[in-house]
């Protein structure tokens, strides 16, 4: 059957055409698309309008409706103005803090959002430079905005760009914030709707001011003030050697800067990643979670005998780690790093007498399960969210509206994400550099590497360990795919992997818990999401999600072992992973 222009492409489609405000060689380009009959772009560009997800909007960028543009971008922001001053209608002066990573028009893009923000007659304080996402969520906080735009990808290929909307607790957007947006976003239906002053007009009324060096210094300061052995970093910081790759985004200038003014002199950039260049021309991908984008800067950790090679994606929220241990290249994984910074603080304050009366911890449900038991062991309070640091955030927030004392000590998830401080309500890749560094000095100092230190932690508190499963399924039919291997999973056709059953489900869309024994059915205290879970009967566990912010659908393994030798221990839970990802990668494929 031929592929045919579905309804919705083709109203979409004819909208865009038909809007005064679309220009005219940009309705030639799209028009060109039904000349050359390129059904299958024109249904990907069009079939829908761009949703906010976990990240916001995130997609492909061109034309369309389903496509990263300006046109779409002053669209999102006039449904986020419209938000803001509905739900700010006391606010004399709304006003939003505006930053932009290295991508190909992310600049652009990042004064659009400007534009339409003064349009509004809200002000907007934008960075001068590409920024790290971490100093945007800072700098709503310091400004006491009532919102901001981050315009990134994170670490997607260079052909997205995204658009990152955050409300006034300095978080990603979240309900029923979130829902506002998209509803007002569902009832633009035409770029004329959008208000816009042109961004020099807009300056010279003052509605659109640059971000004064003063709130980046007060940022660098407040990770010094985080820093949790400051004299020995000053002193010792120069026995540390780190190779840094930026890839080529925006870590590299306040990564180093940081770094050194700590006292990690041998701090070193990896140049030939240090370019600003969306186009990533040394990586497949910018994400310092693949092993393949960290080669080049291990291989010269190896070369010069460094501790570690760090990694940091474009918009520098995400931290990767790589260990030199004993002459071998160590991968670290996003949870063997918030095991180790956690274990670090704790620890710290623990000598230094400093350690919290209330103490908090925050990490996602795929995040491992590890840290529970750390948590236990030092009495410490554990929430448990979503994944996304945006959820994370509104638990803070919570606390913080119902007036109820905590001491903020950490939060994680396993995708590399880390936030030290709660000055900061996202993960933050520069302040974890500057912890990881810190810990490695630690751990130098006493003749032991980070591996060395992981291991401490699992003869203490038992060990796990856990594998990520990510399949990308682009376009239409990626997302049908999806849908499809999600359903095989909720209507119970899998009931076991590697002849281990499920004991307890965890359907996190419906909220229900279900215990499949007992059919005890329980209710979940989270918001609605597109997640499932299973509890397996050896206490193993397997998650799947699809992303909110690429094509893609993550299985999370997570397993434990406490008979025998850590060695033993960690054969067996390394034979069980191979297990349970070659039994899930054949499911996918007959799906």
């Amino acid at each position: 059957m031929t592929e045919q222009i579905s309804e919705q492409a083709q109203k979409n489609f004819n909208n865009w055409i038909q809007d005064s405000s679309v220009s005219q060689p940009d309705k030639d380009q799209i028009q060109s698309l039904k000349t050359k009959n390129d059904i299958i772009e024109i249904n990907d560009s069009f079939g829908k309008d761009l949703a906010f997800g976990t990240g916001g909007m995130r997609a492909v960028m061109g034309l369309g409706s389903n496509r990263m543009n300006g046109y779409n971008v002053k669209k999102a922001s006039q449904a986020l103005a419209t938000a803001i001053l509905t739900s700010f209608p006391k606010t004399k002066e709304p006003k939003i803090s505006v930053s932009f990573d290295c991508r190909h028009h992310s600049q652009d893009f990042a004064q659009k959002v400007c534009e339409v923000m003064a349009g509004n007659g809200i002000q907007s304080f934008i960075f001068k430079e590409l920024t790290p996402t971490p100093m945007l969520s800072y700098a709503i906080r310091q400004l006491e905005a009532q919102g901001g735009v981050m315009i990134t990808a994170s670490h997607n290929p260079p052909k997205y760009n995204g658009y990152k909307a955050y409300w006034a607790d300095g978080a990603q957007v979240t309900p029923p914030n979130d829902q506002k947006i998209i509803d007002n976003f569902g009832k633009i239906n035409s770029f004329a709707e959008v208000k816009s002053i042109e961004f020099e007009e807009a300056i010279k009324k003052g509605l659109i001011k640059y971000i004064s060096d003063e709130l980046i210094t007060n940022y660098d300061n407040m990770i010094k003030r985080f820093c949790l052995e400051p004299q020995t970093c000053l002193n010792q910081g120069h026995q540390v050697s780190i190779i840094y790759t930026p890839l080529h985004g925006t870590g590299k200038v306040p990564c180093e800067r940081v770094s050194k003014a700590l006292g990690f002199s041998r701090f070193q950039v990896f140049e030939p990643q240090a370019s600003f260049d969306g186009n990533f021309p040394t990586v497949k991908s910018p994400n310092p979670e693949d092993a393949e984008a960290m080669d080049s800067s291990v291989k010269e950790m190896l070369a010069t005998n460094a501790d570690a090679a760090y990694g940091t994606d474009p918009d520098c929220d995400r931290l990767g780690v790589v260990v030199n241990h004993q002459g071998q290249a160590i991968y670290l994984n996003g949870n063997q790093i918030s095991l180790l910074m956690l274990d670090y603080i704790i620890k710290s304050k623990k000598q230094t007498s400093t350690f919290p009366n209330n103490p908090l911890v925050i990490k996602s449900i795929v995040t491992s399960k590890l840290i529970d038991q750390i948590c236990k062991h030092h009495e410490i309070n554990l929430i448990e969210t979503l994944t996304g640091f945006k959820w994370m955030a509104k638990e803070l927030y919570d606390l913080d509206e119902k007036n109820e004392s905590y001491d903020y000590l950490f939060a994680s998830e396993e995708s590399f994400g880390f936030m030290p401080s709660a000055e900061v309500r996202d993960k933050d890749g520069v302040h974890a550099v500057a912890l990881m560094n810190e810990i490695i000095l630690h751990h130098k100092l006493k003749g032991r590497t980070l591996i060395h230190g992981l291991d401490l932690i699992y003869e203490k508190y038992g060990f796990c360990e856990e594998s990520l499963i990510a399949k990308t399924f682009e376009g239409n039919a990626g997302t049908d795919k999806i849908n499809r291997i999600m359903n095989f999973f909720r209507e119970g056709q899998v009931d076991q992997i590697s002849n281990i059953k499920f004991a307890i489900t965890f359907d996190f869309d419906s909220l229900i818990e279900t215990d499949l024994a007992s059919k005890k059915v329980s209710e979940i205290n989270m918001t609605s999401s597109n997640v499932l879970g299973f509890r397996m009967e050896n206490g193993d566990y397997i998650y799947l999600r699809p992303s909110g912010t690429e094509p893609k659908i993550k299985f999370y393994l997570m397993t434990n072992e406490t008979e025998g030798t850590l060695e033993n221990r960690k054969i067996s839970t390394k034979n069980r992973i191979k297990s349970y990802t070659a039994e899930i990668e054949e499911i996918i494929a007959k799906i």
